[in-house]
């Protein structure tokens, strides 16, 4: 790599290690990312993250090895709504599988060659009976065996091994307090662990992702809403995206702040979904969301009574009601209680492939919370959907906001033919200029 170019890398990754220091995420990986040629690379990344202060618990699959050690014992498999049917004869080959997945991942965390990227790491696993389970039992007809689902997770114990600085794993099987032992969905391990421990983030390792915009382009944002829609409109997402999805919202609305869905075949995709401004995968939060939403003619009145103040202060250009009810669809808006308070607006031009982020204003009792920051981000995730490549803005007030969230000055010939017409050089605004 170019110094220079790993040294820009670098700085630009500064602020997300110091923000993710000290957090706790979950991450959850297929039996078959264990099989993976890459498999030494995620433990790599893993044992990164870690040193970088990232508080971590794994829950691992095992399907494929299991299928595995069934074949070998001449067992034949049986699923039913995804899930496998596990007789009592299949038991034990269900926990060798697991035993054996499991200790592959704590021996290649355990590694400490020189001149490998584990080197000097000294990390610790732990694992343990940290999951209550129970049985699925008997659902339309069909007993699943001994397969079940997570009652409860030993949350105060995992906390006090990740405070002693240790990697915590959980495998897919869960203890009942008469001493029966279960197999489970690693998935649902990892989500419970999510929520008992009300995590920062949880990682999704999929194996086949596949969540695109209309026209192509990949998505990088998802709200609870739109999540469902992705759900129940067309076209559908494959079985295991649309299982992640629905994963990913009952996550969120269990607590989780944000749910990272990820291709796991993309080398190196946890540090760049965690370390770069627009990450690799596709990440559903529940923040603030639930008040976004597009304008309407009915908002007009609100959005009078939040941008006049600012108007006549001069951080804003003046809107008329009339331009307002014209233009009322470029509009997203927060809401809370009822009341607007907050809005911005994306004006595209599409012929340069440009976007103008106009008209961001947050109510003086909300400021400094996010606020404008979520705005930013359905401004940015609206032009990338619209297939535009960057986002301009023109400001009086603002420059150093924008500037910390990746706006570089530009100048007035930079700006859209149109725009350039319709500048305002009394007003003498700055423009800066964001590629998306």
């Amino acid at each position: 790599m170019n110094p220079e170019t790993f040294v820009h890398w670098f700085r630009q990754a500064g602020p997300y290690i110091n923000a993710h220091r000290g957090r706790t995420c979950v991450v959850q990986f297929s039996g078959a990312a264990v099989e993976a040629e890459t498999f030494p690379s995620l433990m790599d990344d893993l044992a990164l993250l870690h040193s970088l202060g990232i508080r971590l618990v794994l829950a691992h699959g095992a399907r494929p090895q299991i299928e595995q050690r069934l074949r070998e014992a001449g067992r034949e498999g049986h699923y039913v709504n995804g899930l496998r049917l596990t007789e009592a004869e299949d038991l034990r080959y269900v926990k060798q599988a697991i035993g054996r997945a499991r200790i592959r991942i704590e021996a290649r965390l355990s590694m400490g060659l020189a001149n490998s990227p584990m080197h000097g790491a000294r990390l610790r696993v732990a694992s343990g009976n940290l999951v209550t389970a129970r049985p699925l039992g008997v659902r339309d007809g069909v007993d699943y065996g001994f397969t079940g689902e997570v009652r409860r997770i030993d949350d105060r114990a995992i906390r006090l091994w990740l405070e002693q600085d240790a990697i915590v794993l959980l495998s897919p099987l869960g203890y009942s307090p008469t001493g029966e032992i279960f197999n489970l969905s690693a998935e649902e391990v990892a989500a419970a662990a999510a929520h008992a421990l009300r995590a920062d983030k949880l990682l999704i390792l999929s194996e086949h992702l596949e969540l695109c915009a209309p026209g192509g382009q990949p998505i990088r944002e998802l709200s609870p809403s739109d999540a469902e829609r992705r759900l129940t409109e067309p076209p559908a997402p494959n079985e295991e995206t649309a299982r992640h999805l629905r994963l990913a919202l009952r996550a969120c609305q269990g607590g989780v702040r944000r749910v990272h869905l990820l291709d796991r075949r993309l080398d190196g995709a946890l540090p760049l979904e965690l370390f770069t401004r627009d990450g690799v995968g596709v990440m559903l939060t529940a923040d603030i969301y639930e008040g976004l939403r597009p304008a309407t003619i009915d908002d007009v009145g609100g959005l009078l009574e939040l941008i006049q103040p600012l108007e006549e202060d001069g951080a804003l250009v003046r809107r008329s009601r009339q331009r307002l009810e014209m233009e009322i669809d470029r509009f997203s808006v927060l809401e809370r209680d009822g009341a607007i308070i907050g809005c911005a607006a994306l004006y595209p031009f599409a012929e340069e492939r440009l976007g103008e982020l106009a008209c961001v204003a947050v109510h003086p009792d909300y400021r400094n919370s996010g606020r404008a920051e979520m705005l930013l981000r359905i401004i940015e995730r609206q032009a990338r959907t619209q297939g535009l490549l960057k986002l301009f803005v023109l400001t009086t007030r603002a420059a150093h906001w924008f500037r910390e969230r990746g706006f570089e000055p530009a100048e007035v010939a930079d700006l859209p033919m149109g725009k350039q017409a319709l500048y305002n050089w009394q007003r003498r605004s700055k423009v800066f200029i964001k590629t998306l």
